[in-house]
């Protein structure tokens, strides 16, 4: 969340920075208009608590000077004072939870860098790579026999059955098999391998505490997009950043530690509850899917470059997969509401004839760090400070694998797999139909 003390100090400034995300300023107004009201009736049952103590040391001299009489009278007062005292601290705890609650909706100050923009057509792209393009290769064509969507190629190699899959479990939930399955595990193995040791590798739990899906801002905000186990109260993750970031979740680590770098493998679960109508065929928006992470604690300093190497990871993985890719750098009112700056990496299905995103690399400052509570000592003794986090998908694999799907389908009906991928799938490059 947003600090406090920036809004008590230059309410202007914060919503000028998020009015560039399309915040009104009442948002904005409303968070500071209740945490005046909070410290005001704070310092008014604080005054009343030291009222109520004095009276109370006054009961005790007149109970011994013998003025009974007085004494009651003190009581009295001190029983009502009690009770006032008792509704404006109840006042006070109602109005801090507002300020909290507030404060938890209100999205991160975007940084300087990041473009304006008022959606996603104002995105702007960074560049382009393609397989040879530093031979002088020219950018390749939509090809004949690749304009056949995956969720055709799949079924016609019997990789991908979306039909069983919600068979089983509702629309949105794919079901690989066979070399279909394997080529996910691959890649997952092929993913680990090139961020490890760098990147210590965690198998974190996929049902996570509200506390820890609050701590990366996807609650209470996003509720309505996470699925919810309620009888225990826990929440299945819709990315391994939330578990990441919580992992030292109320620490202090010491600044030699830092960057502090982990990435985990899980299975991620999204409602997609705004999506609906959009993109429902094949593996373009799933509501269980596989995805590798990245993500860092680091100094306020260290950020950029720490950001700089997820997406160099991210970028060389789709070279060494051979597909053709664009870096794009959000504008302001399309960041993720945690995030100061994100770049996308989209990856060209020709198939579908699309731009699909594959990873989001972002900055979030130290917006999830204050709700996790996580800072470090920097060395030389000063005061603790807030980490920052940065985190990246490297990568996500339904769309990457419908990527492959489509750029690798020979003329044959046949999909040849880059070579990168030999040393996973026992050398077995080509995929066709049993």
């Amino acid at each position: 969340m947003i600090d406090i003390r920036l809004l008590r100090d230059d309410p202007d400034a914060v919503k000028a920075a998020l009015a560039r995300r399309g915040v009104k300023a009442g948002e904005v107004d409303a968070v500071v208009e209740a945490d005046v009201e909070h410290r005001a009736r704070l310092a008014r049952a604080e005054s009343m608590r030291a009222e109520v103590k004095e009276l109370s040391r006054q009961v005790g001299e007149a109970m011994k000077a013998g003025d009974n009489t007085r004494a009651d009278d003190l009581r009295n007062r001190s029983r009502e004072l009690g009770e006032l005292e008792g509704a404006a601290s109840a006042e006070a705890d109602a109005l801090g939870d507002r300020v909290r609650t507030g404060l938890l909706y209100l999205p991160n100050i975007p940084s300087d860098d990041a473009p304006d923009g008022a959606g996603e057509e104002d995105n702007v792209e960074v560049r382009r790579w393609w397989p040879e393009q530093d031979l002088g290769r020219p950018e390749p064509e939509r090809l004949e026999h690749q304009q056949t969507p995956h969720w055709e190629i799949g079924e016609a190699l019997q990789i991908l059955d979306m039909e069983r899959g919600a068979r089983l479990a509702g629309s949105m939930f794919p079901l690989f098999r066979g070399a279909g399955a394997r080529l996910l595990r691959a890649l997952t193995s092929f993913a680990i391998d090139r961020h490890s040791p760098e990147y210590e590798e965690i198998r974190p739990p996929t049902v996570v505490l509200t506390e820890t899906m609050t701590s990366t801002g996807h609650l209470p905000k996003f509720a309505d997009d996470a699925y919810h186990v309620e009888r225990d109260d826990l929440w299945l993750i819709p990315t391994a950043e939330v578990p990441l970031t919580s992992m030292h979740r109320g620490e202090i680590l010491e600044e030699s530690q830092l960057p502090l770098r982990f990435t985990a493998s899980t299975a991620c679960y999204r409602r997609e509850a705004g999506s609906a109508g959009r993109d429902t065929r094949g593996l373009l928006r799933v509501h269980e899917f596989d995805k590798v992470e990245l993500f860092a604690y680091t100094t306020p300093e260290g950020a950029l470059e720490v950001q700089a190497d997820i997406l160099r990871r991210a970028e060389s993985m789709l070279q060494e997969l051979e597909l053709p890719y664009r870096v794009v750098d959000l504008c302001c009112a399309d960041l993720g509401d945690s995030s100061a700056r994100t770049f996308d990496l989209e990856a060209y299905a020709p198939g579908v004839d699309r731009w699909l995103e594959v990873s989001s690399i972002s900055w979030f400052r130290d917006y999830q760090a204050r709700r996790a509570n996580v800072r470090f000592r920097p060395t030389g003794g000063a005061a603790t400070q807030l980490v920052h986090t940065v985190n990246g998908s490297a990568l996500a694999w339904p769309r990457i694998w419908a990527a492959l799907l489509e750029n690798g389908r020979q003329t044959d009906g046949t999909v040849m797999l880059p070579e990168a991928l030999a040393p996973y799938l026992g050398g077995e490059l080509l995929i066709k139909a049993p």
